[in-house]
């Protein structure tokens, strides 16, 4: 079985996440697919970002949904990373992407590829946030029963099991994405560097999601299993009777060459990395 490699915020371990350099290069990389994160703007746009600020990874500081989209564009998103732009990959300027920018890369591709879109929660703007996603899929094209446009088959992701819940009530199971980790030290970790919230507050919610992820995923109202690599790991009961039930496992972030090989023997379908290309080569082309 051939592994289907997802570039993580396109190939970040290269240009800074998120970015067009980014997904250009997972492109160039030869990467089977790209995943990105997805906020709106206060001006409703759908922008690919992680986190609910900018503060980490721009010259700015707020909310992303306190800017418009002209605004996130006088941001500096590649100057942290300290990578030099190939011209070929446009100005910093250009560096932000709305959700059908990023459609229109990968169109332009010539070949297969996927699009992994994380919606991202808690969003200030509520369900708003899945309607304007699938809303700009459709201007697109987008077919909803095939999950495709043109050579671009569009998948959708998030740790919220509500969120899951109401793409379900549009998208096919089969293009929906369960996401769900371990809730221990270090996820707690990485969610309070992005999240404002409180450490107890954030404890008891991603108790509460990774619960209800795993039910949903017992259940099997969703096509693809996305756990972290950490999870995989701690759980090989769980994982082994969803691959049994038929689920389609996309795992994150797997950059370590003993989880390409750990995840190779278990038979996982989907690797996600922030170094698509080390990871092809791993696993022998």
């Amino acid at each position: 079985m051939k592994q289907l490699i997802y570039a993580h915020r396109g190939s970040s371990a290269a240009f800074a996440e998120n970015t067009r350099a980014a997904f250009l290069q997972a492109l160039a990389d030869g990467a089977d697919g790209v995943e990105c994160d997805v906020h709106l703007t206060a001006d409703h746009h759908v922008v690919c970002h992680h986190d609910p600020t900018v503060d980490r990874t721009s010259n700015g500081t707020g909310p992303v949904s306190a800017h418009t989209l002209e605004q996130l564009r006088a941001l500096d998103f590649s100057g942290w990373k300290g990578a030099a732009l190939p011209q070929a990959y446009g100005t910093p300027a250009e560096q932000v992407l709305t959700l059908a920018e990023l459609v229109g890369l990968l169109r332009g591709a010539g070949r297969e590829v996927g699009l992994a879109v994380e919606l991202k929660h808690p969003s200030p703007f509520g369900r708003l946030l899945e309607e304007k996603v699938l809303s700009e899929l459709k201007a697109l094209g987008w077919d909803p029963e095939a999950s495709r446009i043109g050579n671009v088959a569009v998948s959708f992701m998030s740790f919220d099991p509500g969120s899951v819940r109401h793409l379900l009530t549009t998208v096919p199971p089969a293009f929906v994405c369960q996401l769900v980790n371990n809730v221990d030290a270090e996820w707690v970790e990485e969610v309070l560097r992005v999240e404002p919230a409180g450490r107890e507050e954030v404890v008891r919610t991603l108790a509460r999601e990774a619960v209800a992820a795993v039910a949903q995923l017992d259940a099997g109202r969703v096509g693809i299993a996305g756990p972290g690599v950490g999870f995989v790991r701690r759980h090989p009961g769980l994982v082994r009777r969803w691959l049994e039930a038929g689920l389609v496992f996309r795992v994150w972030t797997v950059d370590r060459d003993a989880d390409v090989d750990y995840l190779r023997d278990l038979g996982i379908q989907q690797l996600t990395s922030n170094r698509p290309a080390h990871v092809r080569a791993r696993l022998g082309g």
